[in-house]
C-alpha cells in the first residue's frame, strides 16, 4: 500500500475505533461483563500457569513474568490493529468486543449494590463472604459500617481501574492500549499485593500498574469533580478534598479516586484495614461523616456518570479533526 493510500485510511480507522470504543462501552452499560467465556478470566488462567512455571523469589523473574504476559496481551492488540487498517467495519466490531470484554463499570456497581442487599437484609455472613468480590481485606471481624467503607471505597478505586483506565488507554493506544492495559491491571490483582510469596517477584507488576493508572486516576478525580451533581454532591468539595488529601494515601492513584469521591459526597473515608496477617492504617480522607448503607448507591451512581464521562471523551478524542 501506497503511502498516500495509508494516510487516507486513517481517518476512516480512527473513526471506526471511536465507533467501536463507543459501542463496546454502550455494550457493558446494557449487559455488564460476558457471563460465560470471559476473555480477561482467559488471561487470568493463562497467567497463572504462566506463574506457576516461572515463579521464582526475585524481581528478575517477576520482571520479566510481566514483560510476557503485557507484551503478549499487547502485541495481539497489534496484530488485531494491523490486520483491520484497511478493514473499518471489522474495526469496528472487533474494537468494540475488545472494550466490552475489557471494562468491568456495569459489573462493579452491581457487585457493590449486591453488597448493600445483603446488608439492607441484615445478612452479614453474606455480605462478609461477598467482600472479596470486592476487596482483599479480611471480612472475618467487619460489621456494617466496616463493610460499607470498604465498598464505597472500592467504587472509588475500580471506577478508575475497571472503566476510565481502559478506555483512557483505548484512546490513546487503540486495540493495543486496551488489551494491553488490562493484561497490566489482571497481574497488578495477582501477584501485585504484598505478602511473602509476592513481594519480589510480583514488585514489576505493581509498579507497572502504578504507571499505566497515573493519568486515568487523575482523569477519573476530575471527572468525579465534574459529575459530582449527578449523585447530589459538591463539586467544590470533590476539587478541595482531591486536592489536600489525595496524596496522604498509600496508593499514588487509589488516594485520588477515593479523596474525591469522599469530597463529591461529603463522606470522610479511611481508616483501619486488615489484609490477613497485615494491619494498614489508612490516613483519613475527606471531613464529613462515615459512609453508611444509602451511600453505596450514591457512590454507584457517581461511578457510573465517571465512567460513562470517560467514554464519552474517549471516542470524540478518537474522532478525525475536519480541515
Amino acid at each position: 500500500m501506497s503511502s498516500l493510500a495509508a494516510r487516507a485510511l486513517l481517518p476512516a480507522a480512527s473513526s471506526a475505533t471511536a465507533a467501536g470504543l463507543a459501542l463496546g462501552a454502550a455494550a457493558d452499560l446494557l449487559f455488564a461483563d460476558p457471563r460465560r467465556g470471559h476473555p480477561v478470566a482467559g488471561l487470568g488462567r493463562a497467567a497463572g500457569a504462566l506463574e506457576r512455571l516461572t515463579w521464582r523469589d526475585s524481581r528478575a523473574a517477576g520482571v520479566a513474568y510481566a514483560t510476557a504476559c503485557v507484551g503478549t496481551a499487547t502485541a495481539l492488540g497489534a496484530v488485531l490493529h494491523r490486520v483491520t487498517a484497511d478493514r473499518p467495519g471489522a474495526r469496528t466490531a472487533v474494537t468494540a468486543v475488545a472494550t466490552w470484554a475489557v471494562l468491568g463499570g456495569t459489573s462493579l456497581g452491581r457487585v457493590a449494590t449486591t453488597m448493600e442487599q445483603h446488608l439492607a437484609a441484615g445478612d452479614l455472613p453474606a455480605a462478609r463472604a461477598h467482600l472479596s468480590s470486592l476487596a482483599g481485606r479480611d471480612p472475618s471481624g467487619l460489621g456494617e459500617p466496616e463493610l460499607v467503607r470498604a465498598t464505597v471505597e472500592s467504587v472509588a478505586e475500580n471506577t478508575s481501574d475497571a472503566a476510565v483506565a481502559p478506555l483512557f488507554w483505548g484512546a490513546v493506544a487503540g486495540l493495543p492500549g486496551l488489551l494491553g492495559y488490562r493484561a497490566a491491571n489482571t497481574l497488578d490483582a495477582m501477584v501485585g499485593y504484598r505478602s511473602d510469596r509476592y513481594a519480589r517477584f510480583g514488585w514489576a507488576a505493581a509498579r507497572f500498574d502504578d504507571v499505566v493508572n497515573w493519568v486515568p486516576a487523575r482523569l477519573t478525580a476530575a471527572l468525579t469533580v465534574a459529575t459530582a451533581p449527578v449523585a447530589g454532591g459538591s463539586a467544590g468539595a470533590a476539587w478541595r478534598v482531591w486536592r489536600r488529601d489525595g496524596a496522604a494515601h498509600p496508593s499514588p492513584n487509589a488516594g485520588r479516586c477515593e479523596a474525591a469521591l469522599a469530597g463529591a459526597l461529603g463522606l470522610r473515608l479511611g481508616g483501619r484495614n486488615v489484609y490477613g496477617t497485615r494491619v494498614e492504617e489508612r490516613p483519613t480522607l475527606g471531613d464529613g461523616r462515615p459512609p453508611v448503607r444509602a451511600d453505596v448507591r450514591r457512590a454507584v451512581r457517581l461511578s457510573r456518570a465517571v465512567w460513562t464521562g470517560a467514554a464519552v471523551l474517549a471516542a470524540v478524542s478518537r474522532l478525525p479533526l475536519r480541515s
